[in-house]
């Protein structure tokens, strides 16, 4: 079994883009690999946050985990501080990371474009990233377009202390999987589905309610013309929204295509909100379930204390290669 790591901040609300982008990845990683997946709560710090609503989406961004079909059982959930060898192994791993290499990093300058002040968490963060990998020594890593640049930064890292301090850690490769799913905008095509997008408009909420999702996908902004057909070069609006369609009804797009020839996009966009109803009432009734009867709690800690083990074990590793003095009892 290999070892897979990934991580959702907990920051806004989780949207049908990471459900299908990420979620039913993990799911289906579960079943064949050892899986970390974790809420990345320090991540989410390099940013100001209201504490009460950190503390609530840190709970229901675990809760969606297994709501979506993660099983504690067969996966480790856990929150990224409950585990605190991330955040000794992040600034060991920043002493090795040169400023130019931070300095490259589009998401730094996408996220500081235009601001009179900015933390140096924002700036450093690629290198807890890379922590947050090689603390599990993971084979594989599921990224998305916007973070490959954090995992060549990672591989770089690790062959870095290994050429340095000799052969320890497993250099990462990303998983991308073999079907592409990357939901894009409600309202803008040429940018990813967002929780962090001002226009709530824009995504579609896991926890929204069914007549919610119903207007926003009624105002999904479509191309010119009638035709439903997929072709992102040229209708990228209608061509997400058949995306999101074949992937909530199980169909391909090539059937979605011909369930809808001829009839244009009022029916099209009205039954695929129902496709996504039928999809997200399950898991929010799951989600519901799982709040209420408060196990969360037991399963993140059970989570963090087994990923503990690995990640202490790695983090006195590291230490003892760089020369680190070691307590004595």
């Amino acid at each position: 079994m290999k070892k897979v790591l990934s991580g959702i901040q907990p920051s806004g609300q989780l949207t049908l883009g990471n459900y299908i982008g990420a979620m039913q990845n993990f799911v289906k990683l579960q079943e064949s690999e050892e899986c970390f997946f974790m809420v990345v709560d320090l991540h989410a710090i390099t940013v100001p946050q209201d504490p009460a609503m950190l503390r609530e989406q840190t709970e229901s961004v675990a809760a969606l985990f297994i709501a979506a079909g993660i099983d504690p059982a067969k996966a480790n959930i856990f929150v990224q501080s409950h585990v605190r060898a991330h955040a000794e192994l992040g600034w060991i791993l920043t002493t090795l990371t040169g400023m130019g290499e931070l300095e490259r990093m589009t998401q730094f300058k996408d996220k500081s474009a235009g601001k009179d002040s900015v933390g140096a968490g924002l700036f450093v963060y690629p290198s807890l990233m890379a922590a947050d990998i090689l603390v599990y020594n993971a084979d594989l890593v599921p990224v998305g377009d916007d973070q490959k640049q954090h995992l060549e930064l990672t591989r770089d890292l690790a062959n870095r202390f290994n050429s340095r301090f000799g052969d320890y850690f497993t250099v990462p490769e990303p998983y991308i999987p073999k079907v592409g799913a990357r939901i894009m905008s409600l309202d803008d095509a040429s940018k990813k589905m967002s929780k962090s997008n001002p226009n709530a408009g824009s995504y579609i909420a896991l926890l929204d309610e069914p007549s919610v999702i119903r207007k926003k996908i009624s105002r999904a902004t479509t191309d010119s013309g009638r035709e439903v057909k997929y072709d992102p070069a040229t209708k990228p609006e209608i061509s997400n929204l058949i995306s999101i369609y074949s992937h909530c009804a199980n169909i391909s797009i090539a059937e979605v295509e011909a369930r809808y020839e001829g009839q244009g996009y009022g029916p099209f966009k009205k039954d695929l909100a129902e496709q996504v109803v039928a999809v997200l009432e399950p898991l929010q009734q799951k989600y519901k379930a799982i709040r209420e009867s408060g196990e969360i709690h037991a399963i993140l800690k059970q989570g963090a204390e087994r990923a503990s083990v690995l990640a202490d074990r790695t983090l006195a590793d590291v230490k003892e290669k760089m020369g680190f003095l070691a307590p004595r009892s």
